[in-house]
């Protein structure tokens, strides 16, 4: 019981791991999504991205 109970941590992290790397948004993040005009708005510092698809990076400026 304490193997499988290692085994499914370790996978649990290996997931968690695997789907941040394909991704640079971070906490701060907050897209929503403006239909009438067709694109994605960031909540937090006003970036504006055009398309159907929630954008995958963080479009930030760097402080």
């Amino acid at each position: 019981m304490p193997l499988l109970l290692l085994v499914l941590l370790l996978s649990v992290l290996a997931y968690m791991w695997i789907t941040r790397r394909n991704s640079t948004l971070t906490r701060v993040c907050m897209w929503r999504q403006e239909r009438s005009a067709g694109q994605w708005r960031c909540v937090a510092c006003g970036a504006v991205v055009p398309g159907a698809q929630e954008p995958k990076d963080c479009l930030r400026p760097e402080a």
